[in-house]
């Protein structure tokens, strides 16, 4: 028996101009390059996508993909999450493109020290039909009482139990979740139906959605998270790693 074809995998990175803490921050320069060609340049390097689109709000930020040769596409500037944002790009590529994919990877546009080797490691999952979710973890070491830092606890299959801004009682070490998801189309498009549940709402956390709904997700775990750029002080970080 011949084995199973790789799935096809499309990946969308969802980036807004606007940001609270960070305004503009899809667009400041990093290394002489505006910080969305960044991951795009990180998402280039993973292996096993078939096809790579930035998706947003503003027209400025198609223009600087493009000139990069990337491929975006101008989305609802009202989504009220980046899931959102993607799940506009699979309906709109099926409906005008008649294009489906398998498996949906949602790349962070803040992530310009992306780490492909985490992306592949959250697609490997996806070889078992029962999996429809995916999102990634490493050991937490800072932050347990932090609550910009978000934790996650699992059952003994490697399925997210609960994710939190607060501590939450585990047999091992904390895990710290860290924003990539990996969706089947189905299940990405029964989020975008469904409402926001009372724990999603506390916590501030659209991934309890899954949870709230009876959706399993899968936890990969990675060794450490790649720095993300939230703050000034995170952008400064970053920029003397990149220069």
């Amino acid at each position: 028996m011949s084995a199973a074809s790789p799935p096809k995998v499309l990946a969308v990175i969802p980036a807004r101009l606007s940001s609270r803490r960070l305004p503009g921050k899809a667009l400041l320069p990093l290394a002489g390059r505006p910080m969305i060609v960044h991951v795009l340049d990180r998402a280039r390097q993973v292996r096993g996508l078939a096809r790579i689109l930035v998706a947003t709000d503003d027209p400025g930020i198609v223009a600087a993909v493009e000139a990069a040769d990337g491929e975006a596409m101008l989305t609802d500037p009202g989504h009220v999450s980046g899931t959102d944002r993607v799940w506009e790009v699979v309906s709109r590529l099926a409906r005008d493109e008649g294009v489906q994919y398998d498996v949906v990877v949602d790349i962070q546009g803040d992530e310009p020290l992306l780490r492909p080797a985490a992306v592949e490691a959250l697609i490997e999952p996806f070889a078992d039909p029962a999996v429809s979710v995916a999102t990634v973890a490493a050991p937490l070491t800072t932050g347990l009482d932090d609550p910009s830092v978000v934790k996650v606890v699992t059952d003994h299959t490697g399925d997210a139990l609960y994710f939190s801004r607060s501590r939450i009682p585990s047999s091992g070490p904390p895990l710290q979740h860290i924003g990539l998801y990996a969706f089947r189309p189905q299940a990405l498009e029964a989020f975008a139906g469904r409402i926001p549940g009372p724990l999603e709402r506390a916590e501030r956390l659209e991934q309890l959605r899954f949870l709230e709904y009876g959706q399993a997700v899968r936890v990969v775990r990675v060794a450490e998270p790649s720095p993300s750029v939230d703050t000034p002080a995170d952008l400064e970080r970053v920029r003397a790693l990149l220069e």
